[in-house]
């Protein structure tokens, strides 16, 4: 919604430069700027995570007998495309199921969307709080995160959540989290925590959502075996 909103105030400030050519140049060029942020938003939401985590997901060379788990995995976007990469394994996700951190958001929804992409054999799905995850330590060989952890409003609980994914992440799995905003945050905390081989790196234009002031990036680390 908050990109069709975008897209309108575009539309009709363009066209009311149009219409009154005496307001010049720079308010044109705002116009332009706002439709350009829009365009960027709406490749990123609908076309460029998917290709980001297509090309991420086949960098990790899954065997396809692993446990992964997707925090704060929402429809169900990675966490499906997780699944298909594990025809022996388990994809599970977790999520509060908040429409205010992603439109049509629900626990129903992800089952049907599993449902559709013939894997909810291999898909498990938890309501809880990211903070405070409910799984024993050391269940997953593979953490992923997209976009979620930012919808945490302070850094204290964004650090907590870094905390829970490297508890249940097994010793010697991964852990991969694109996100916007808070990734130096994530960063360090891994650095904190003992992991090593941790590596921050902006993604690119794929993943801009409204220009380069808004752009995300994926912070990566694995915990020593």
């Amino acid at each position: 919604m908050a990109s069709g909103a975008v897209a309108a105030i575009a539309v009709f400030f363009i066209g009311f430069v149009v219409s009154n050519p005496t307001i010049g140049i720079p308010a044109l060029n705002i116009g332009l700027a706002l439709a350009a942020s829009t365009a960027d938003y709406l490749y990123a939401s609908r076309v460029g995570k998917f290709v980001v985590w297509a090309d991420i997901l086949r960098s990790l060379h899954l065997r396809g007998d692993e446990r992964v788990l997707d925090v704060g995995c929402g429809r169900g976007a990675v966490l499906l495309m997780v699944a298909k990469l594990l025809p022996r394994g388990r994809a599970g996700g977790v999520d509060l199921w908040r429409t205010t951190d992603q439109s049509g958001n629900a626990l129903e929804a992800t089952r049907r969307n599993a449902d559709l992409e013939d894997v909810a054999d291999r898909v498990e799905l938890d309501t809880a709080d990211m903070r405070a995850l409910r799984f024993p330590d050391e269940t997953y060989d593979l953490v992923v995160s997209s976009l979620a952890i930012h919808n945490i409003p302070d850094s204290v609980g964004r650090a907590k959540a870094i905390d829970e994914a490297v508890r249940v992440l097994r010793r010697g799995g991964r852990i991969v989290i694109v996100d916007i905003n808070a990734t130096r945050e994530y960063q360090a905390r891994f650095r904190e925590r003992g992991l090593v081989e941790v590596h921050l790196r902006s993604l690119g234009p794929r993943l801009w959502f409204g220009g380069p002031w808004v752009a995300a990036s994926l912070v990566e680390a694995r915990k020593p075996a």
